[in-house]
């Protein structure tokens, strides 16, 4: 196997996750020579505004794929919940690797319950689907946004006026975060997970098939249905940064899949909401796409897409 260059983004979490997978690979094959190319990606140097305002999560990954385009990189280990749903021609995700904790942690000074927080208190979060969920679920309380990697936010949680502050699980769990600091984890009968929460996405150019070779041996096939479920309903929604939408799915033993989609508004007044079980990961996110479709979610979509 020729020697083979990941790219990555500058973030700590980025690096520490790029690390172990490719740990993951040398554990089949200790040989492997492997090299960590660290790129910074619009998205990473725009700090100072909400991601829905600057052209969502897609800023995290072009200059990654471009790379891969040049030949300069072999593969990307991406955040899947952070890699739009159309991928380029020409490239692929090799591999889905086994998932992380897919929820959100809730951490709150003073660990106060989430149902127990006073009214108007501050919950700190960067994500439109988070804060639509919590204001669904507790009108009473605030949504102040809040961006930086997770020492960043915990540093602001004690500093600045959040008395709780929301992030994704597998982000603590990654980067070797007790579960002490977590207040609780959210499940999806409080908050439906983002589209790939907690998976990695591998990319890499299509035609590699000596890469693609080595890439399945760490290849998750049912963690794969799942995301594969939840990002067909973001393609066929047009879900992007400026909608709060969310999705999850699981499979069973028997290999049942049960996916459930959800779209809302901003201020967590309108919500449409589906769940779907089969075995086919993509007629169960065209189904439930069809289904809120049909209950008028589609309008929401495109309301908030026109106001980019």
């Amino acid at each position: 196997m020729r020697k083979l260059v990941v790219g990555s983004r500058r973030s700590k979490l980025a690096l520490t996750q790029s690390q172990q997978f490719i740990d993951k690979l040398k554990a089949i094959d200790e040989n492997l020579e492997i090299e960590i190319k660290e790129i910074v990606t619009k998205g990473d140097r725009i700090i100072d505004k909400q991601l829905s305002k600057v052209g969502g999560k897609g800023l995290f990954v072009k200059e990654i794929q471009n790379e891969l385009f040049d030949h300069s990189i072999d593969m990307a280990i991406h955040s899947l919940k952070d890699v739009p749903s159309v991928i380029p021609n020409g490239l692929t995700l090799g591999c889905i690797p086994d998932r992380e904790n897919p929820y959100d942690a809730y951490i709150a000074k003073n660990h106060v319950p989430l149902s127990e927080l006073p009214d108007n208190s501050i919950v700190g979060t960067s994500s439109l689907r988070r804060g639509a969920q919590i204001l669904a679920k507790y009108p009473n309380l605030q949504i102040k946004w809040i961006r930086g990697n997770i020492d960043t936010r915990l540093k602001k949680l004690e500093t600045e006026d959040y008395d709780a502050i929301i992030l994704a699980a597998a982000g603590l769990k990654r980067m070797g975060w007790s579960d002490d600091i977590v207040t609780s984890y959210l499940d999806e009968d409080t908050l439906i997970p983002a589209i790939g929460q907690g998976a990695l996405g591998i990319e890499c150019r299509a035609d590699d098939q000596e890469l693609l070779d080595l890439l399945q041996k760490v290849h998750n096939a049912d963690v794969a249905d799942c995301v594969s479920a939840e990002r067909t309903f973001l393609a066929g929604m047009n879900g992007s940064c400026q909608v709060p939408i969310g999705g999850y799915a699981t499979k069973d033993s028997s290999g049942l899949i049960e996916f459930t989609g959800l779209i809302m508004s901003p201020d967590g007044k309108s919500r449409y909401q589906h769940t779907e079980r089969g075995s086919d990961p993509v007629e169960l996110g065209e189904k439930v796409t069809e289904v809120l479709n049909a209950q008028g979610a589609y309008e929401i979509i495109k309301t908030l897409n026109e106001s980019e």
